[in-house]
């Protein structure tokens, strides 16, 4: 991704509350993705939640970076993460990381706001900054997340399961859409006789708490083989040189025998 589209996706969010990068993801990781979700569906007997947020039809895989190496390449993706980073900043974090496969006869998700849980008033700076992958065609039959423009900028969060006039996010397979925390949204209806099936690759600030908890989901012995930038979103480096720091140590070095000095802020300044 050149600075230039960066600049006009972060635009895009800053304005509209989302943005779609098309054609973001090579073929040859689309198929891998999708085979390895299959696998593990069948292999892990995953089953719908059947409740009213997560769905009665909508089969969601959780924790994604602790079951197979080709999930390790989502979150340091070229073509997404400079776009979070422009969001957020360099320090955000890999807050959850889900597959999210809505099958025909599920009704639409209530629309909500993904920070809406987080106690601060409204609008405000992006805390969490999330994409959801398109591994097949998102169109509004088929379930295409739905999305509310501009209502990042309110100054509250939608009503739960109060009905909202929305429009889908219609992309071709190998899309990602990227939208800020605030912005109203929720997943499609699947009226079609086929498979939706998307990627929720989530991020967060540095500074707030990841929504599933990476330190302790994933084996120690498996950060270790994660590139270090991919262990820095998953929280073993610190926020601003400060913020997650244990004896002025980062966790990396406290945990996974990272052996690079750490400077804290106050040693910066």
């Amino acid at each position: 991704m050149t600075p230039e589209e960066k600049a006009r996706h972060v635009a895009a969010v800053e304005a509209d509350g989302y943005t779609i990068v098309h054609d973001a993801i090579g073929p040859a990781l689309l198929d891998e993705l999708n085979d390895t979700l299959l696998r593990l569906e069948r292999d892990m007997n995953v089953v719908p939640a059947k409740n009213g947020f997560e769905g009665h039809h909508t089969v969601r895989i959780y924790n994604l970076l602790a079951l197979a190496p080709v999930f390790q390449r989502i979150p340091v993706h070229t073509n997404v993460l400079p776009v979070v980073e422009g969001v957020l900043d360099e320090g955000c974090l890999v807050s959850s990381l889900s597959s999210i496969s809505i099958d025909p006869g599920e009704t639409a998700q209530p629309i909500h706001a993904d920070d809406q849980v987080m106690p601060a008033a409204k609008p405000h700076i992006p805390f969490v900054c999330n994409s959801m992958w398109a591994l097949t065609d998102f169109t509004e039959e088929n379930g295409a997340t739905r999305i509310i423009p501009g209502s990042h900028k309110r100054d509250a969060s939608p009503e739960y399961g109060t009905h909202y006039d929305s429009i889908p996010a219609e992309m071709p397979k190998g899309s990602v859409l990227i939208w800020h925390g605030s912005l109203w949204h929720g997943g499609g209806a699947n009226r079609s006789s086929k498979r939706r099936v998307g990627i929720a690759m989530n991020y967060c600030a540095g500074f707030i708490r990841q929504q599933e908890n990476q330190q302790l989901g994933l084996p120690l012995d498996l950060v270790k083989t994660f590139e270090p930038r991919l262990q820095e979103l998953c929280g073993f480096g610190t926020y601003r040189s400060l913020i997650g720091h244990i004896d002025k140590k980062t966790p990396a070095q406290r945990l996974l025998g990272e052996s690079r000095d750490f400077k804290s802020i106050w040693d910066l300044a």
